[in-house]
């Protein structure tokens, strides 16, 4: 088996780790199998309220693991399993209803950037890099990254980095709205920390009310849940928690929120 992807709680927050250090944390097929499990696990997990993904060493993820290509994306059929397989990963990350964040160091490349893309948030250390090198590998990119890419950083910059497959640093990154904030290495856990613990300490049901509200207004208009939004925008005003929080305001002392 090459690599795994696991999952690991404390307190509050969990984290979705991506473990093949000796490449980099490239993702393999057998990692992206395990990928919904792993999200599966921290989804289902009540005393989560926030998830972290992060890359196991001095890595993101190094895109797919191009030392199986040769194996197992040989054809046209073997690229349709892979991108089923990759498909049903990427799903699980995009339909987790608690925030995600990522965590970015060393190489963010190709696939890397997509499942960066997945995070609501994304905090990279100054010695980060991305690179989408499709272009010179002679892959195809799916159209759902295209769109993901242009989302975050605009239309003319996602082509920029398509196109000229070239290297940018965090720095870069930052500036065209890929990342949200730039740490130096040795501080991007304890940024990431603090941020994180900032989410788990608010009221979940605000906060998958506002996740289910962003995920759908990206969508066309006409292909929008307003349904689904209107009725986790109506649950929180009916919530213990609405009542913890005004009561909590009220008499000057931190809000314990319960999720219900």
């Amino acid at each position: 088996m090459s690599g795994r992807v696991r999952s690991e709680t404390a307190g509050a927050l969990g984290w979705v780790v991506f473990d093949q250090p000796e490449r980099r944390n490239a993702i393999s097929v057998e990692m992206w199998e395990q990928l919904p499990g792993a999200v599966a696990e921290l989804a289902d997990d009540p005393a989560v309220r926030a998830v972290v993904m992060r890359g196991e060493g001095d890595a993101f993820v190094a895109g797919a693991d191009i030392s199986q290509f040769a194996e197992k994306r040989t054809d046209a059929g073997d690229v349709s399993d892979y991108g089923r397989l990759a498909g049903l990963g990427m799903a699980a990350l995009l339909n987790l209803e608690k925030p995600l964040i990522a965590t970015l160091r060393g190489p963010c490349i190709g696939g890397g950037v997509v499942v960066a893309l997945t995070a609501d948030l994304r905090f990279a250390a100054e010695d980060a890099f991305f690179r989408i090198p499709a272009a010179r590998l002679g892959l195809g990119y799916e159209a759902g990254g295209v769109e993901a890419l242009a989302g975050a950083v605009g239309w003319s910059a996602a082509l920029d980095l398509l196109f000229t497959a070239r290297r940018i640093d965090a720095t870069e990154a930052h500036r065209i709205g890929l990342v949200n904030e730039v740490s130096p290495a040795g501080d991007l856990d304890a940024l990431v920390a603090e941020r994180a613990g900032r989410i788990a300490e608010n009221a979940p049901l605000t906060l998958r009310a506002l996740k289910l509200a962003a995920r759908e207004l990206r969508k066309p208009a006409d292909a929008r849940d307003m349904g689904a939004v209107g009725a986790a925008y109506a649950a929180c005003f009916s919530s213990d928690d609405y009542k913890e929080g005004v009561s909590a305001f009220l008499e000057k002392r931190p809000p314990h929120f319960e999720g219900r």
